[in-house]
């Protein structure tokens, strides 16, 4: 079935509650920014609709709560590097800590301690989100490769369930690539574009043994997530009539954004715990295989610009541009 250690991934969690709480706190702290800047906006809408029919106040109750959604979108996406590094990076280096019985500072101290190994490791926020980026585009190759396979199989109506079966492959690599970040923290490498080559290499090599782990934590995550939304209907509805109005889509927005806040602060990192279980004991001895290099070389253009970068450092340059 699965090789990660549910009691293990648990008991490790909790030992690094200070980084779960600051999760909970960015990740609710956003939730509630999405919500008030709709309900903002869809009472901004309701107040300019009094100046003209019911339906004229509907349509500008919808575009006012697009419009305070649409802006606090905006501003999450600037602060997505930031997110990364910080709150992503910095609580995937104190698990690695933990895997490997190396101990860590209480409290807060934990918080620090890893900002300062995710700045020895990967260098400024926009340098890792750039990493970050590649090793997402080549995680993308080898799931591409799992999809071909399985669309060959002789599985009966294969082809026409393969939308369904990409959906659920790309959601369950969506944890792979910070288990790749996890390597370059464990290997103490000054080289993190060469690191992160080396650990896809390995994750390709073991790509069944990946996959199927992270299959059946994308169950667990979304299935677990769908049963916050909804629990969370309810309630979610009664705060939208409270609203001006009562927007009759908020209540399934509001819903939808808490399942997804705690899906992001408990259920994710848990997830990731998992699977660098997984990764660890896996290529735990293994040596990255020139014929898997050579496969993900010609299989994705990430890949080649990751390889073109290796043996530089975080904030050196390369080819004129920033490395």
């Amino acid at each position: 079935m699965w090789d990660f250690n549910i009691g293990q991934a648990f008991s490790l969690m909790m030992r690094t509650l200070p980084f779960v709480l600051l999760r909970a706190a960015v990740y609710f702290g956003i939730t509630l920014a999405y919500i008030l800047a709709t309900g903002a906006g869809v009472v901004i809408g309701w107040g300019v609709g009094a100046f003209g029919d019911e339906d004229f106040r509907a349509t500008a109750m919808a575009w006012g709560g697009m419009a305070g959604f649409g802006v606090t979108g905006a501003v999450m996406y600037w602060l997505r590097e930031y997110i990364l590094y910080v709150v992503k990076a910095g609580h995937v280096a104190v698990l690695v800590e933990l895997i490997d019985g190396r101990p860590l500072p209480e409290g807060r101290g934990q918080i620090a301690h890893a900002t300062t190994v995710v700045k020895e490791r990967f260098g400024q926020a926009s340098l890792l989100f750039a990493l970050d980026q590649l090793v997402k585009g080549v995680i993308r190759a080898v799931t591409g490769l799992a999809r071909g396979i399985l669309s060959i199989l002789p599985i009966p109506y294969v082809r026409q369930l393969m939308g369904v079966v990409q959906a659920f492959l790309r959601m369950a690599v969506g944890f792979i690539d910070e288990v790749i970040l996890a390597h370059a923290i464990r290997t103490r490498s000054t080289d993190a574009w060469g690191s992160a080559r080396e650990a896809l290499v390995l994750y390709g090599q073991n790509w069944k043994v990946m996959l199927r782990n992270a299959a059946w934590l994308t169950l667990f995550t979304y299935g677990l997530a769908f049963l916050i939304f909804l629990v969370m209907l309810a309630p979610a509805a009664a705060l939208v009539y409270a609203i001006p109005g009562a927007w009759s889509a908020g209540g399934f927005v509001f819903a939808l954004l808490f399942a997804w806040s705690v899906k992001a602060a408990f259920l994710e990192p848990f997830a990731v715990t998992c699977l660098m279980q997984v990764y660890f004991k896996t290529t735990d001895g293994q040596q990255p295989d020139p014929e898997w290099d050579a496969r993900l070389e010609q299989m994705s253009s990430h890949f080649r610009k990751l390889k073109e970068r290796a043996g530089a450092r975080f904030g050196a340059t390369h080819n004129g541009e920033a490395a």
